[in-house]
């Protein structure tokens, strides 16, 4: 007998013996399935939500943060995350998103039954993934407002019997067109970014109502897998779908076949600007982010409310000068990238290259690790690049990288215009205006403010020499050079240091240290002659109060970074003061006199490349400072409205050029502020912001008609006239005149 009839013979049997039994059995399966079913249709197998619950749900939103000109510098964020309303978005993109993720959008009312039951039976039930996800948008909503729970095998189908309910919630509480603003400010676009205005912003550099149709088609079909279609990662992958939404949006004629077959020619292109990385003012944020924090803190706890900083979408608006901003960058670079080259070929030399050496062993020993070789990311001009590395050519890398801080400021308001800490935030966060190095020539001129208090003027001679009787440290001036006296004026726009040490021999210390205090400065100012050069150290940010008193007429002002904050839906939580905090640190007069000195320095003295080589002819007055062995490079410069101060050095003092044709003040710091002010004063609106200086009140109008240099005092020049020399010994003075003339000239050259 056939094996198989046999079977189905003993089958039949088996069912006759016991019909009722499984006649039960089936009906029961069907029963439960059938309640599955209705619970799962009706949202009740998975978790819920209160109205309330959905009305109120926020998505966290970044908080945005603007320069003075409306540009966005970044943003803080748990979730990076720009809200926008309906109103915003682009016809195009509503018919893209329909006509990929749920073409009967329209038509249901948050559940589409036809998905859902092909998802209940092949996904489900089946565990076929590869049939669809078969939810609305108004699911993906729930899903992306409340996220997934893990119920074990389960999961699936208790998770998505949730959504359908809040999806149902959602039709009934919202509008159509609410559901779809929702729906595209919560979805994630990979990269850390959520929502389509973030994402507009990250992939093509624009808002999202200013979106081309296949650049919303791009974004629409990033939704399908982030990274997988990410267009910086896989240009190729996007583009194909980028031609399969554009398909659907010709197929529920959203767009003519015309229209379709043009698009899907264009090539993919992008204007990528990831703001969190490649921002043009990282460490200006940093600061002003810990200001705004303690703001809001404050703000919160004066009104009992919660705002958070990195989730309520808060408008964080700056006093950086975006453009100004822009060409402080590009200064900083040119230069850099130019003496960066100077310093690697300067330790190619023997004597500097065992040095070095010597430094790398040292700093290895201090380690305590294997001389390995990893593949490392390091920071070039050109940008970042990746090679293997041992621990030894990785530190001298570090080593030998120059770098540099540029701040500008107000000098009337405080309020910071411009602020680069560093040559790249990602690779060297350590902050560089703030960085406390010797002050070296540019704390002359507080010196100088401290004379014209006591007794000196700017037409007093001093004498340019050391007294032989005199014992201990004896200063020298950077030409070497000694002899006859100089004007007040002249020996500060020569930078000698000789007249200098001799100025700070004749005040009060006391008067210096209360200036100094006054003025905001951390170091102590320390006793000692050597104190007269510039051997304390100090910052950037701190020497910017110095200058702005010398331009604001002799007041220490507060900086300020951030004029106002107001929170997502307007209100305003803080507004800067309109007047900001100061006090008088120097007298009015004195402050005007200092003016008219540094001019003289930035026309006739070591600051004369700013207009003969550079080219900039914008009224200003400043001061060069180098410090001992061209360790650090200073140029402090300003006009009625703006200070600018840059500093230039490696991280170590035992790294430095080994000549002032590289590392002076003049040669390393000053070119980057030129570079900077060169863009300036050809931008007419930054430029109308330099204006002159006021001229000298009638009382201090003839401060410095005077000769800068003199042979000697006045009774040594009266008996010199009254006793002529001889022939052969006037040939002499007149050939020591003409040394004294190169010597001059050399000087002017100085540091």
């Amino acid at each position: 007998m056939n094996p198989i009839y046999q079977y189905f013979q003993y089958t039949l049997s088996f069912i006759k013996r016991h019909y009722k039994i499984i006649s039960i059995s089936l009906l029961s399966v069907l029963i439960i399935g059938f309640g599955i079913l209705i619970l799962f249709l009706g949202g009740y197998l998975g978790p819920s939500y209160s109205d309330e619950e959905i009305l109120n749900f926020q998505n966290d939103e970044a908080s945005e943060i603007f320069s003075e000109d409306g540009e966005l510098l970044g943003k803080f964020f748990h979730e990076n995350r720009t809200a926008t309303h309906f109103d915003e978005l682009p016809k195009v993109l509503i018919d893209a998103l329909v006509a990929t993720e749920d073409s009967r959008y329209y038509e249901h009312e948050g559940v589409d039954s036809r998905s859902v039951l092909r998802v209940l039976f092949k996904s489900v039930l089946l565990g076929n993934k590869s049939s669809g996800g078969g939810s609305t948008i108004t699911q993906q909503l729930a899903k992306n407002m409340f996220g997934r729970k893990d119920y074990g095998i389960f999961s699936m189908l208790i998770n998505k019997s949730g959504e359908i309910k809040t999806a149902q919630q959602l039709e009934r509480l919202y509008s159509k067109n609410e559901i779809l603003s929702l729906y595209l400010n919560t979805i994630p676009f990979g990269e850390s970014i959520y929502g389509i205005e973030t994402a507009s912003q990250r992939f093509f550099n624009k808002h999202v109502s200013n979106l081309k149709i296949e650049e919303a088609a791009i974004l629409i079909g990033m939704l399908k897998a982030n990274t997988y279609y990410n267009p910086r990662l896989y240009p190729e992958h996007a583009l194909k779908r980028r031609n399969v939404v554009l398909h659907q949006m010709m197929k529920y004629e959203y767009i003519k076949k015309d229209q379709y077959d043009s698009l899907t020619k264009l090539p993919l292109e992008l204007d990528y600007a990831n703001k969190e990385n490649d921002g043009i003012a990282d460490y200006f944020l940093s600061k002003v982010k810990i200001k705004a924090q303690s703001i809001i803190t404050e703000y919160n706890l004066s009104n009992d409310t919660h705002y958070d900083l990195e989730a309520d979408g808060l408008k964080i608006h700056t006093t950086l000068n975006a453009k100004l901003q822009r060409y402080a960058l590009y200064g900083l670079e040119k230069q850099l990238k130019e003496k960066q080259q100077e310093l690697y070929q300067q330790y190619k030399a023997e004597k500097y290259k065992k040095e070095l050496e010597h430094l790398v062993n040292t700093r290895f020993d201090q380690l305590n690790v294997e001389n390995k070789e990893t593949k490392q990311e390091y920071f070039t001009w050109e940008g970042n690049e990746v090679e293997m590395l041992s621990v030894k050519d990785s530190i001298k890398k570090e080593l030998l990288l120059l770098h540099a801080g540029y701040l500008g400021i107000h000098p009337q308001t405080g309020e910071v215009k411009a602020y680069v800490g560093g040559i790249d935030f990602q690779s060297h966060p350590y902050d560089q205006v703030m960085a406390k190095r010797q002050l070296a020539s540019t704390f002359k001129p507080i010196l100088y403010a401290v004379g014209l208090e006591n007794g000196f003027y700017p037409c007093k001679y001093i004498r340019n020499e050391i007294d032989e009787n005199e014992e201990g440290w004896k200063p020298s001036n950077y030409s070497k050079t000694t002899g006859g006296m100089y004007s007040m004026a002249a020996a500060l726009a020569m930078s000698l240091n000789i007249p200098t040490v001799r100025i700070y021999n004749n005040v009060p210390f006391k008067a210096l240290e209360e200036v100094w205090d006054n003025l905001q400065f951390e170091s102590k100012l320390e006793d000692f002659p050597s104190t007269a050069l510039g051997t304390t150290d100090a910052s950037i940010w701190e020497l910017s109060q110095a200058y702005m008193a010398f331009a604001n007429g002799g007041f220490y002002v507060e900086p300020i970074m951030i004029t106002e904050i107001t929170a997502a839906d307007g209100t305003v939580l803080y507004t800067s003061p309109e007047l900001p905090k100061s006090h008088r640190v120097i007298q009015e007069s004195t402050s005007l006199q200092m003016t008219a000195m540094l001019e003289k320095v930035m026309n006739e003295g070591t600051g004369g490349s700013m207009k003969n080589r550079f080219g900039v002819t914008l009224p200003l007055a400043g001061k060069t400072g180098t410090s001992q062995n061209y360790i650090d490079a200073w140029f402090a410069t300003y006009n009625p409205n703006l200070v600018i101060i840059t500093r230039v050095g490696a991280a170590t003092n035992q790294v430095h050029f080994s000549s002032g044709r590289n590392g002076s003040g003049s040669t390393l710091a000053l070119p980057i502020t030129a570079y900077s002010l060169q863009k300036a004063q050809k931008d007419p609106e930054l430029k109308s912001t330099f204006i002159p200086f006021d001229s000298l009140p009638n009382y201090l109008s003839n401060t410095l008609d005077c000769e800068d240099y003199k042979e000697g005092t006045d009774v040594e020049m009266f008996f010199k006239n009254i006793f002529k020399t001889k022939s052969k010994e006037e040939k002499q003075l007149r050939k020591e005149k003409r040394k004294e003339k190169r010597q001059k000239r050399k000087e002017k050259r100085g540091n």
